[in-house]
C-alpha cells in the first residue's frame, strides 16, 4: 500500500471511529415529534433525513424494517423481504432503516455507512442487497480487508469509488444512521430484524416465512380499503 493510500485509510478509520462514538450516544436524540410511522422525506427545514423507499411511497400500507447488515437473522430474512417487497410494490411502501448493533457486530456501522454512501450516487438498494447476499464474505474480515471488499462492491455497482470513500466519512451519513437508530428505539425496536407494519411490531411468527408475512400484509391492505 502506498503512503498516500495509508494516509487515506487512516483518515477514514479515524472518521469512522468518531462516527461510532457519535452513534453510541444516539439514545440522546429526541425524535418524539417525528412521525416514525410514515415515509420520511428529507427536509432541511424540519431537520428530518429522508427514508429509502421501495414501492409505492403514497400507499396506505407501510412496512418498515429496522435492520443490521451484519445480523445473520436479517440476512436469513432477506430473501423473504425481497420477494414480498417486489410482489407488493404497487400496494405497499417498504422502508429500510439502519439499526446497527455495534456491540455484537463490529462491521455493522461501516456497512450501514457504505449503503448510505452508495445512496449518494443513486445505488442504495444495490449496496443494500449485496451487503446481505455477500454477508459471509465480509462479516468475518479484518477492517482493512473489509474496506477493500466494500470498495469492490461500490466499483461493481458502478460507483465513483473515490467519492464513495469520501462520503463514508461524511458526518451527515453518521447523522442519518443516528437518526434511524433513534426512530427504531422510539418505535420499540430492541433487536434485528424488527418489522413494523403500519405502526405495529410484527411477531417473529408473522415475518419468519414468506407465507406469514404475505398474510399480515394482505390483512393490512384489506383493512385500509
Amino acid at each position: 500500500m502506498t503512503k498516500t493510500a495509508w494516509i487515506i485509510f487512516i483518515a477514514l478509520s479515524v472518521a469512522l471511529l468518531g462516527a461510532l462514538v457519535f452513534v453510541s450516544g444516539q439514545n440522546k436524540l429526541d425524535v418524539s415529534d417525528v412521525n416514525a410511522n410514515a415515509v420520511l422525506s428529507g427536509s432541511e427545514a424540519s431537520g428530518q433525513i429522508g427514508d429509502h423507499v421501495y414501492g409505492n411511497k403514497d400507499s396506505k400500507v407501510l412496512l418498515i424494517e429496522y435492520g443490521d447488515f451484519q445480523c445473520p437473522g436479517c440476512a436469513s430474512a432477506y430473501p423473504t423481504v425481497q420477494t414480498v417487497k417486489e410482489e407488493y410494490k404497487e400496494d405497499m411502501a417498504f422502508v429500510f432503516r439502519n439499526f446497527p448493533l455495534t456491540s455484537i457486530h463490529p462491521h455493522a456501522l461501516v456497512a450501514a455507512a457504505s449503503a448510505e454512501a452508495a445512496a449518494r450516487q443513486g445505488k442504495y438498494w444495490q449496496m443494500h442487497d449485496v451487503l446481505y447476499t455477500s454477508q459471509q464474505e465480509w462479516s468475518q474480515a479484518s477492517a482493512s480487508d473489509r474496506s477493500v471488499i466494500f470498495e469492490q462492491y461500490a466499483r461493481d455497482a458502478g460507483l465513483d469509488v473515490n467519492r464513495f470513500k469520501e462520503d463514508l466519512a461524511d458526518p451527515e451519513i453518521t447523522k442519518k444512521i443516528n437518526f434511524d437508530l433513534a426512530l427504531g428505539k422510539e418505535q420499540g425496536a430492541e433487536s434485528t430484524p424488527t418489522f413494523i407494519l403500519n405502526g405495529r411490531i410484527l411477531s417473529q411468527d408473522e415475518w419468519s416465512s414468506e407465507e406469514a408475512l404475505k398474510k399480515a400484509i394482505d390483512a393490512e391492505i384489506k383493512k385500509q380499503q
